[in-house]
């Protein structure tokens, strides 16, 4: 995973012969956000309520009701244009009475979506990885100091006669340097295994 994603929702709102087109974009994580999303942004009394995501390699469009190919794809290609990933966009129209046309209608949402996308704050996709520190209770210390330290996040953690297992979510850039810190920290006592193993 890598590349960027919006740091916050944000919109954009246009008129064009004298129907408006508003765009709602926001950071999404699975299909299931995205598709909640467009249910809690899509407006009931619009006239069309398009949309489009890209999560990866998962992506989807609607036209809802727009003629086919005029409103959801375009708002895809401009998701793809801007370079993000893990985004929903969702633009409202409020029909003003005017037809727009096919070509109008691809360059009204497409362009509205590509705006609201073009000057809106990005963050870093960071890829994370999940491990498990397994280590003895007389280096609890350490382990928790190390990780800690690490920013990672503590999903769970369990106990046994023999120790404890650490379940951690950490930036998969920093497990390399968390496995040695460990093996410093605990002269070796301290195992990590993760997914990537």
């Amino acid at each position: 995973m890598s590349g960027t994603t919006l740091a916050q929702r944000v919109s954009h709102e246009i008129e064009i012969k004298h129907s408006r087109f508003l765009a709602l974009a926001g950071p999404v994580e699975s299909p299931e956000a995205a598709l909640a999303f467009v249910a809690e942004v899509g407006t009931v009394d619009a006239t069309h309520n398009c949309w489009a995501y890209r999560i990866g390699g998962l992506y989807r469009s609607s036209d809802d009701g727009e003629p086919a190919g005029t409103a959801g794809r375009p708002i895809l290609a401009a998701i793809d244009g801007q370079g993000f990933d893990q985004v929903v966009v969702v633009v409202t129209r409020w029909y003003g009475g005017i037809k727009l046309g096919a070509g109008g209608l691809v360059r009204a949402y497409g362009g509205c979506a590509a705006e609201c996308l073009r000057t809106a704050p990005r963050r870093e996709l960071v890829e994370l990885v999940e491990c498990t520190v397994s280590y003895g209770f007389a280096d609890t210390g350490a382990v928790h100091a190390t990780v800690a330290a690490h920013g990672a996040d503590k999903l769970d953690e369990r106990f046994d006669a023999t120790g404890a297992q650490l379940q951690l979510r950490l930036p998969a850039g920093q497990l390399d340097s968390l496995r040695t810190q460990l093996r410093d920290a605990t002269r070796d006592r301290a195992t990590v295994t993760s997914s990537r193993d």
